[in-house]
């Protein structure tokens, strides 16, 4: 088995390779997407193909979900497996109790393995300690979840939070030691928040005055909105320098918060995710960056490491999991780590457009066409 790569070389190998790499597709070529496999199963005749996977998604607010991560783990079972593969697909629409039914109605339906995007990783962990006792590897997807997890495939979520954070940082210049920026940060309850918040802060404290810090129950942008009013209240709309938001949903009801308060001129906040309408904004000047994370990369080693784990094709499933991570329950998770990028006005075209996530037509829609004719996107 190989050896895990600690959590530090993990992230200063993600890093390194964003340096390296301009988008998703030309990580392939750096050598830091995995390629083995494809479409071709080498299932040995033993190792049957005819599998079924358990997808466990946490709500429908995130457009990536429905639209991304989900076709492209069928698609991408289906070419594993000669089509004989197939996923049963379960969205607890933002509800922790109905994911965990669904977790619960998959092992009773004795599905092969399960990945699972968990919405409470806390609240999981007891559905996992029981696929585990049904003979039910797990797989924790996008989110690391408590309990014996068998592997965890994701993006280095500190590095997410570095990015978004230095992103500010480097906007701000020379006064940002003067600037009073908002932290709207994501659910308390989903794990990648505090990472998220963990390598924020360590780009931001220093270097800005964080000025208030909110939490934001299911990641709603209605909370996050509220939130954003008590803020522009309480230090005033002409002082908020910048907004720290952990993700696009919160980014955009920022905005909207901001433009009601009378803003005129939108100061520089975050998102995550590349949501389509995150990048229209991007476009139009009104969100300054998003922090895109290949979900072709995530989706299809997550399906890869769910074929080979049920396969038993070892050597397959080790390539793909030689990061390491922790949880509050576990040690040494094997784990795959996709990196991210941050996306600005200056290379939407060389990110999210290259990779085929959104069409310059999709982007660049009647009325955001003069924008992008100023930015050059076309």
């Amino acid at each position: 088995m190989n050896a895990r790569i600690p959590r530090t070389s993990a992230v200063r190998r993600t890093g390194i390779a964003l340096v390296a790499c301009a988008s998703a597709l030309s990580l392939t070529a750096c050598g830091v997407i995995d390629g083995i496999g494809g479409g071709d199963s080498s299932a040995s005749p033993e190792k049957r193909d005819d599998i079924t996977v358990g997808l466990l998604l946490p709500d429908k607010e995130t457009a990536r979900f429905e639209k991304f991560d989900r076709p492209l783990i069928e698609k991408e079972v289906a070419a594993l497996t000669r089509d004989k593969g197939k996923v049963v697909y379960a969205n607890a629409e933002s509800s922790p109790d109905k994911q965990s039914r669904q977790f619960q109605q998959m092992i009773d339906d004795r599905v092969d393995v399960i990945l699972v995007d968990a919405l409470d990783a806390k609240g999981i962990a007891p559905d996992v300690r029981k696929a585990k006792e049904a003979g039910i590897p797990v797989i924790a997807y996008d989110r690391l979840a408590e309990g014996p997890v068998d592997a965890y495939v994701s993006h280095d979520n500190e590095l997410v939070g570095e990015v978004q954070g230095r992103s500010l940082v480097e906007e701000l210049g020379a006064a940002r030691a003067s600037s009073k920026v908002v932290m709207m940060n994501g659910d308390p309850a989903d794990p990648n928040t505090a990472r998220f918040k963990e390598g924020a802060l360590g780009e931001l404290e220093g270097e800005v005055e964080i000025v208030k810090k909110y939490d934001t129950d299911k990641w709603s942008p209605e909370v996050a909105e509220a939130n954003m009013r008590k803020a522009i209240a309480s230090v005033g709309l002409a002082d908020i320098a910048a907004v720290y938001s952990a993700n696009d949903g919160m980014a955009g009801a920022v905005i909207k918060a901001l433009k009601d308060a009378g803003a005129t001129r939108i100061p520089p906040v975050t998102g995550q995710d590349a949501n389509l309408d995150a990048v229209q904004r991007i476009v139009a000047g009104e969100q300054f960056m998003t922090v895109y994370k290949p979900f072709l990369t995530e989706a299809t080693n997550a399906a890869k490491m769910a074929v080979y784990k049920v396969q038993g094709r070892d050597i397959e499933f080790d390539a793909l999991t030689q990061d390491s991570v922790d949880s509050a329950s576990e040690q040494d998770i094997p784990s795959n780590l996709v990196p991210v990028v941050a996306v600005t006005k200056d290379n939407i075209g060389k990110t999210v457009v290259r990779d085929g996530v959104y069409s310059v037509d999709q982007i660049c829609t009647a009325e955001y066409k003069a924008d992008c004719a100023a930015i050059g996107l076309r």
